[in-house]
């Protein structure tokens, strides 16, 4: 993160060129209550980390979880509007990662759909390794697929030059890269993390703004819904979004 970015514009959609959406339904009612279902078999009891906390929508969902929430968010708008719908559940950082002043070390530390905006990947999930992940803590990472069968039909539509691309809309939002597995992995081991576990979320052949259409007809049902989930953990490079769970690792001197 860069501390010339303005954080609250980019995510004011009435700000951007194309009005594309910075969030859709289909990322609130379908890939959040995926995301906890992939993450719950391997919460460990304790306090948990949220680093970009957005508007708290995804925050809610991990309070069953833990009674010891902390949100880093470096959106002042995005604080106030979960603040509002949070209250005090929570505790809430203003900072950017790189600078933020953290009291302790956490069992569980959930960064999803936010690694593709910073600026210095790595050095923010070493800081993670080193300095907030607990021993014994567990590491939730979530990015944006590149690999996306709705991506790699935009390819040969046209619409993109190659999966990874970062599109005009994405970059608007804050993007900075597109990241596959094995990119996401090599900058998680770069960082010193130890990997222990690989998967997909949700297989995904559709834009989010045609899942958005269909969400609101009886078209799709929620066996399908549970179908796409369970294709999507035979075939990880074909989800909408990739997961890696690490351990803390020894490091990098």
């Amino acid at each position: 993160m860069s501390a010339n970015r303005d954080y609250n514009k980019e995510l004011d959609e009435s700000s951007h060129s194309n009005k594309e959406k910075y969030a859709y339904g289909f990322d609130f009612d379908v890939m959040h209550p995926f995301m906890i279902r992939s993450f719950s078999p391997f919460f460990k009891p304790g306090s948990m980390l949220e680093l970009g906390s957005y508007k708290g929508d995804f925050t809610k969902r991990l309070l069953p979880y833990s009674d010891d929430v902390t949100c880093v968010e470096a959106s002042t708008v995005a604080i106030e509007d979960a603040r509002k719908k949070l209250g005090d559940q929570i505790t809430f950082v203003n900072s950017l990662f790189e600078k933020a002043d953290l009291p302790k070390r956490y069992d569980n530390i959930v960064l999803t759909h936010v690694l593709e905006h910073l600026d210095e990947p790595v050095q923010v999930l070493k800081r993670i390794n080193d300095e907030w992940l607990d021993e014994g803590g567990r590491f939730f990472l979530v990015c944006p697929n590149a690999n996306a069968p709705s991506r790699q039909i935009a390819v040969k539509m046209g619409l993109i030059s190659h999966n990874a691309a970062v599109t005009q809309a994405e970059a608007e939002h804050g993007h900075r890269c597109t990241y596959t597995l094995d990119t996401l992995e090599r900058d998680a081991v770069a960082a010193g993390l130890k990997v222990v576990h690989r998967s997909g979320i949700f297989f995904k052949a559709l834009a989010n703004f045609q899942w958005d259409r269909l969400l609101q007809t009886d078209i799709v049902s929620k066996e399908y819904l549970e179908g796409c989930y369970q294709i999507g953990q035979h075939y990880p490079d074909l989800c909408a979004s990739i997961f890696l769970l690490c351990e803390k690792g020894n490091g990098h001197d």
